[in-house]
């Protein structure tokens, strides 16, 4: 360490230690003549000057979002102008359309205030947003505080004390008292200029992992209103099945009980009663699983909504009375990287990754200190405020990392390869997106083929589920085909719910899959 003094005496001293520090120190009091004092400040001054000369140098890699992936579509073939209908409800043909983009509120769009409600209480309630909310303020918190580093830090103090000095010892007063009061009067100013942007790179990563806290608000707040929205029509199937499963149990009801006023007339043979008797208990045991499901997607809500099952009212919805959008939209690829949430969270990963490199490079390169102390010290409290009394400090320092037996050099190659794993994450996050998308299209387009199919069945089954029981009431035929007549209505009854809540589950999925519009909600702001 070499101290530049007023009697200009060095006084040098070296260590071997795992990193040198070399600094210098300039220095002056108020007793040192005019001349002298101002070549201790011109020093100082020139340190500074170059050390702030430097702070506009940026060291390590500048981030750029990486490019958009080359593709024009996401299935291996182009997805039909519009999928197939069904005279049901639920059963519209639905269009895709590039140019319409994803309402903030898309849940709309199935028509239905009892959703649109549920996702109210959701978003109101339910404590992941909550939890996600608090996360991005404390970010943002985190930020605002790292920005500081680049300015300088300035602190006062005040420090009565009594001491009694040994009698072997000197006095440190110019009264040559050894017992003596003392009052003490500082403010300090600190400044570490951002010489080679190690700073910056720290707010920059930061920044970036703010930026990542809000798109995981974003993916919160997608992940809640899609499963709000695709539990309510599950919910809606659910009841759709059940209704059918009791209408088949009530029909077979009454069928069993015309067997057995016909098997006391004679009419009927005892078989006939007991194939009955039999195919309506095997109806009635897929009446529990539904019930249970329902009972369990209904406390799923609950937890949503942010509710306890045993406190909220039972609100259904009925499946039929739903819209399916009739419009879809189909983004881009070149745009789904900028709507999907996950995908814009794993990039602000990637730069706060790429920011770290350049905070490690910038640990490896010298760094500088400024220190200015003024104030006053005094036997009484009224002598501080006199000139003679005061006193001052001026200080700079130069650090230079020389050994630390490779430390810094791994530290930095650790960033790099952080950077590396949170580009290949990136890509992960691009990859399983488009996945998504693709999916749900192909999901759109099968599962409204297969209600039309599911659609033809039933009415296919309820005309012979008719001739069936006509025949039966003419004498023609016996009880065995009117039962599995019936038998195939009530599947294909429970097949057709369970067709018609895919195509809304479908519809919700490729919202979902295409992010949700959250760039199109009025709460949040635009970056």
């Amino acid at each position: 360490m070499m101290l530049i003094q007023r009697d200009r005496r060095p006084s040098v001293q070296t260590a071997l230690t795992p990193a040198l520090r070399i600094s210098v120190t300039i220095g002056a009091t108020i007793g040192g003549s005019e001349a002298e004092t101002g070549r201790v400040l011109s020093k100082a001054t020139g340190v500074m000057a170059c050390a702030v000369l430097l702070t506009g140098c940026v060291v390590g890699p500048d981030f750029h979002p990486p490019a958009a992936p080359v593709a024009v579509g996401y299935t291996r073939q182009p997805p039909p102008d519009a999928t197939a209908s069904a005279p049901v409800p639920g059963g519209d043909a639905q269009r895709f359309s590039a140019s319409l983009d994803v309402s903030g509120r898309w849940w709309e769009g199935f028509g239905s205030a009892k959703i649109d409600a549920l996702v109210d209480k959701a978003l109101a309630a339910n404590p992941d947003i909550a939890t996600a909310q608090a996360a991005l303020r404390a970010a943002h918190e985190t930020l605002l505080a790292q920005r500081a580093a680049l300015y300088p830090t300035v602190q006062a103090g005040f420090t009565p004390s009594v001491q009694k000095n040994p009698g072997v010892l000197a006095s440190p007063l110019a009264s040559n008292a050894n017992y003596f009061t003392l009052y003490t009067g500082e403010v300090q100013v600190a400044y570490s200029p951002d010489a080679f942007g190690g700073v910056k790179r720290s707010i920059e990563a930061v920044a970036a992992q703010e930026d990542a806290q809000r798109y995981a608000l974003e993916a919160t707040y997608l992940t809640l209103t899609s499963n709000v929205v695709a539990g309510a029509l599950q919910e809606a199937a659910l009841r759709g099945q059940i209704r059918a499963t009791r209408e088949a149990i009530a029909t077979g009801e009454a069928l069993l009980a015309d067997l057995r006023q016909q098997q006391r007339a004679g009419e009927a043979a005892a078989g006939d009663v007991v194939a009955q008797e039999s195919a309506l208990a095997a109806t009635r045991q897929t009446l529990p699983p539904l019930l249970k499901a329902l009972a369990i997607q209904q406390d799923a809500l609950d937890e949503l909504t942010g509710g306890v099952p045993a406190q909220t009212p039972d609100d259904d919805i009925d499946l039929d009375s739903l819209r399916l959008p009739a419009q879809l939209p189909l983004s881009l690829p070149s745009k789904l990287i900028a709507q999907r949430p996950d995908i814009k969270a794993a990039e602000a990963n990637l730069h706060a990754a790429s920011a770290q490199v350049g905070v490690a490079v910038a640990d490896r390169l010298p760094s500088f200190t400024f220190n200015a102390t003024a104030g006053a010290s005094s036997g009484d409290f009224g002598g501080m405020f006199t000139s003679q009394n005061s006193l001052w400090t001026l200080s700079a320092g130069i650090t230079q990392p020389v050994f630390d037996a490779g430390a810094l050099k791994h530290r930095q190659r650790a960033a790099e390869a952080a950077y590396d794993q949170a580009a290949a994450q990136y890509a992960s996050t691009v990859h399983t997106a488009f996945q998504n998308v693709a999916d749900t299209l192909q999901g759109l387009d099968q599962d409204a083929e297969a209600l039309r199919l599911a659609a033809e069945g039933r009415d296919a089954a309820q005309r012979g589920l008719a001739i069936a029981r006509q025949q039966q009431r003419g004498g023609e035929v016996g009880a065995v085909p009117v039962l599995t007549a019936q038998q195939a209505d009530q599947v294909a009854q429970v097949g057709l719910a369970q067709a018609q809540g895919a195509r809304y589950a479908d519809t919700v999925a490729l919202y979902q899959a295409l992010g949700g519009g959250w760039w199109n909600r009025q709460d949040v702001a635009a970056k």
